[in-house]
């Protein structure tokens, strides 16, 4: 099994737009440190302008790099699950458009094992790309820009955590995002075993995905609790609540705590029902076809 996933990953890295997913991640991320580097104070000032006329916001301290990874984070994480459907819904298509899958299934290997390698892949590859946005995020951004408390705006309300405080959650929102993207990536395989070649996949998760973002995002009373809490997209961006914590009586934050830890784990109980479903359903689709025809 460990020979096939080797095989798997050297597929995937072997195709030229595997990297435009990290090039693209790394130009974004760039320009976001650079305009912040050089202009970051306008920016907060857009920010912080409901307060700053009550206020004097020292500017110079609030800007570092605790603050600038979770700018990237809010504006990045919305759009990677796009780069993942680019590998995700080759993985099945794409060989089967090429004549390969076949081929594969002549090896002496069941098809559910196949399968699974495969979207082991695909997990993986989400993981290094996941890896990546936080080394150019997080630790980049640190080194450009420095440690310090990391104010978190909430609605009208802002939230101080204090710079101890802080990498830990960065910890736990990446795992969280981890479990998130890999959902896109269920989803963009799931598609991968309808279809005969690679674009179709690719395009339907992409569409699903900004489809049910606008839902998630909707604010109709009709589907608040009817509609959303069923779509995974309103879950995704779950991580935030890591940032999140709770107040004594005094409003202070309290180290090492989080406001709403059980609504986390209910979202991520979503992502992995549906992560468990679509693989499922692809593995069992997958064994009832006929590669024949």
């Amino acid at each position: 099994m460990w020979t096939l996933l080797q095989i798997e990953l050297f597929k995937i890295f072997k195709r030229p737009r595997t990297y435009i997913s990290f090039g693209a991640i790394a130009a974004i991320i760039l320009l976001i440190q650079l305009g912040l580097k050089f202009d970051g104070e306008a920016y907060l000032q857009l920010l912080f302008s409901g307060i700053s006329d009550s206020f004097v916001i020292p500017y110079n301290m609030i800007l570092n790099g605790y603050l600038v990874a979770f700018v990237i984070l809010n504006a990045l994480l919305v759009h990677v699950p796009l780069l993942v459907a680019l590998v995700a819904g080759d993985l099945v298509a794409g060989e089967a458009n090429m004549g390969t899958l076949r081929l594969l299934l002549t090896k002496p290997v069941g098809r559910t094992q196949l399968m699974l390698v495969k979207f082991t892949a695909a997990v993986i590859y989400t993981l290094m790309l996941l890896i990546w946005m936080a080394i150019l995020a997080l630790l980049l951004s640190i080194l450009f820009f420095g440690t310090n408390d990391m104010l978190v705006a909430r609605n009208s309300v802002m939230e101080q955590i204090q710079k101890t405080d802080v990498l830990w959650r960065y910890m736990a929102a990446f795992a969280y995002a981890a479990v998130a993207l890999s959902t896109v990536a269920a989803l963009a395989f799931f598609l991968s075993v309808l279809a005969e070649n690679s674009i179709g996949p690719i395009v339907a998760t992409i569409s699903i995905v900004i489809l049910l973002t606008i839902l998630s995002e909707l604010r109709i009373p009709l589907y608040d609790n009817s509609v959303k809490p069923f779509l995974f997209t309103s879950h995704m961006l779950a991580w935030k609540g890591f940032f999140y914590s709770k107040g004594d009586s005094e409003g202070t934050a309290i180290s090492g705590s989080i406001e709403n830890l059980p609504a986390i784990f209910r979202s991520l109980g979503v992502l992995l029902i549906y992560i468990f479903s679509l693989v499922g359903s692809a593995i069992f689709i997958f064994n009832k076809k006929d590669i024949l025809t």
